[in-house]
């Protein structure tokens, strides 16, 4: 896998990879880094789950985080809280199988974050009409 990060001046970076895919951002007055890393997280979470469900007939799917830094440097992960929301007519059981799945096999991010941050989940299935 490669990939590169480039300063672009001022407070911007952009990132690419080896198909020329680019994601620019300002690290003063967009997501920094560790909240990219964060968002990642779940990214990486939610397309596990979302492949998980391709066969049931839900609309929408995301993902609520909140997480706490250590005080002193590095200011690694300390816990992340991640609430999962689908919307349609899915088995909660089956959703909470496929986060504890994502987490303790499939997502490489939150596998690596887990040596220094205590992971919590819970899931909440909405119907279409709420």
């Amino acid at each position: 896998m490669y990939g590169r990060v480039d300063w672009i001046g001022g407070h911007e970076i952009e990132c690419s990879n080896a198909n020329g895919d680019k994601i620019i951002t300002n690290w003063e007055d967009g997501p920094s880094p560790v909240q990219i890393t964060l968002q990642m997280m779940g990214a990486c979470s939610l397309v596990d789950v979302v492949g998980g469900l391709s066969t049931r007939e839900f609309t929408k799917a995301w993902i609520e985080m909140e997480s706490e830094r250590a005080e002193s440097s590095p200011r690694v992960f300390t816990s992340i809280q991640m609430i999962y929301h689908v919307v349609g007519n899915v088995p909660k059981k089956l959703v909470e199988r496929l986060v504890e799945k994502s987490h303790d096999k499939y997502c490489t991010i939150s596998n690596m974050i887990k040596h220094t941050a205590e992971i919590t989940s819970s899931v909440v299935i909405h119907t279409d009409s709420s």
